[in-house]
């Protein structure tokens, strides 16, 4: 059979894979419409929103909507016309570790897959191609196929490709442009081969050929895990050594740029912070160790949760360094956290270090004001709930700020912590910052950002992650 010429492209789920990677899609191929449903009403009128207030922050993803809405780019609550209409269905649910039941903590919880798949095989009436493009756990695309073929109509047959992404929140318009690779995961029947060449010359609009690899699909959905994992161990070794350099006056940053200088390791991933955080690395790494453990893999499942492990100790070690240095209490003090998203150049707050930062900080009874540039008020709000349960919204808002700027956060406070490396924290006026200052005024910087020595010459007493300096 001939592969499958795409013209109509359906992404179901709008949110941060989805959306961009689908707007590029239309961008990079006016011929080809695409569609993105989403049942979420308020995030699809926010993608509609006349003054493009987008409902996520990434650098150049509004450009690109701006070109391509309105012209082979839509945005619609209309799953089911979507489904019926298209060729190729790209599906980029979330897929958030289980909080209860069986592999709870651990596994992903497959229930929006699952019911994106039962949609789309009981409103198809032709052929269509299916992408998986969340981040699943192995052989998802089995169950996939199994759930599409029990309920598909006669004479509607499904091909399943595994694709997933491997963007960086705060650079995913620049890795969707030139990506390191685009991997595409199919059977590897004559079917399956045919399915992923139409998918590989959607891509090759704009992707020279040689990056599009093509792979069988469980290698496909182990890759996208593995990936993250490996990335994830790289910091989470850096942040082991930066322990190791608080401890012997070492400096984490002459460290890792000497061991970034060997060609077989490279720079990238060798910088320490207060820890990793987003919706991936976590996730996949606890995925990566429920996979082991079902497979009866103790010792390697042990080897990957260790990851995660270190990740959490950098964040309490951080916290704990907080308020060793402020004599050994936080109660009633102020403490200015400046960054809530997990990375800068992105909106994103998941598993971001900055929530159980304050979360310790409160459990001292401190006062925490915050400020992010691009963090809503509403989501720090829900966050640090989800981070009390047992604290009601009212009792946390009497002991925390969220603040307009970074002079307001600092003002009256004993103490700044920086958690977030957005670059206008580097141009922040610091004399300023130190005048309104209790003293001593105490800045501890987790993300290795600002010059340590220019800030004690203002009178700041500095701590930075991975140095083991004196006070």
């Amino acid at each position: 059979m001939a592969p499958i010429q795409v013209k109509k492209i359906c992404c179901i789920g709008a949110g941060y894979v989805g959306g961009p990677t689908c707007a590029v899609i239309a961008l990079k191929c006016p011929d080809i419409q695409v569609t993105i449903v989403d049942l979420n009403q308020a995030r699809v009128d926010a993608w509609n929103s006349a003054d493009y207030n987008l409902p996520i922050y990434e650098p150049g993803l509004l450009e690109v909507v701006k070109e391509a809405r309105g012209r082979n780019l839509f945005f619609s609550t209309d799953v089911d016309k979507g489904i019926l209409e298209a060729d190729l269905i790209f599906v980029s649910v979330n897929t958030p570790t289980k909080k209860s039941g069986v592999g709870a903590g651990f596994a992903a919880d497959l229930n929006y897959v699952e019911l994106a798949t039962r949609r789309i095989a009981a409103i198809a009436t032709s052929n269509k191609i299916v992408v998986e493009k969340s981040t699943v756990p192995c052989r998802t695309a089995e169950s996939m196929r199994t759930i599409l073929e029990a309920n598909s109509k006669p004479g509607t047959r499904f091909d399943i490709l595994s694709n997933p992404e491997f963007l960086a929140e705060g650079t995913a318009i620049d890795d969707l442009f030139a990506p390191d690779r685009v991997l595409i995961g199919s059977l590897q029947s004559q079917e399956g081969k045919d399915a992923c060449e139409a998918l590989a010359s959607v891509y090759a609009n704009w992707v020279p050929r040689e990056r599009i690899l093509t792979v069988g699909l469980w290698s496909s959905e182990l890759s996208k895990l593995a990936a993250n994992a490996m990335l994830a161990q790289r910091i989470s070794s850096v942040n082991a050594l930066s322990a190791i350099c608080e401890a012997t006056g070492a400096n984490i940053d002459e460290v890792a740029h000497a061991v970034g200088r060997d060609s077989r390791m490279g720079p990238k991933f060798l910088r320490a912070s207060v820890g990793f955080g987003g919706s991936c690395f976590q996730k996949d790494i606890l995925n990566l160790v429920y996979l082991s453990e079902s497979l009866h893999l103790p010792e390697v499942a042990a080897y990957w949760r260790q990851v995660v492990e270190m990740n959490e100790y950098q964040k309490r070690r951080f916290s704990k360094r907080v308020v060793d240095t402020l004599f050994n209490t936080i109660t009633g003090k102020r403490i200015a956290v400046l960054g809530f998203a997990f990375k800068a150049d992105t909106g994103d707050t998941r598993e971001s270090a900055s929530i159980t930062l304050i979360r310790d900080f409160l459990s001292e009874r401190a006062r925490v004001s915050i400020y992010d540039p691009k963090v809503e008020e509403s989501q720090i709000w829900l966050d640090l709930q989800e981070a009390l349960p047992t604290t009601p919204l009212e009792q946390i808002k009497k002991s925390v700020t969220i603040c307009k700027s970074s002079l307001e956060a600092c003002e009256a406070s004993e103490a700044v912590v920086i958690a977030t490396e957005w670059k206008e924290f580097q141009q922040i006026d610091w004399n300023t910052v130190y005048e309104k200052m209790s003293k001593p005024a105490f800045l501890f910087d987790g993300r290795l950002l600002v010059d340590a020595e220019s800030l004690r010459k203002i009178g700041f007493k500095v701590t930075t992650i991975g140095r083991g300096e004196r006070l």
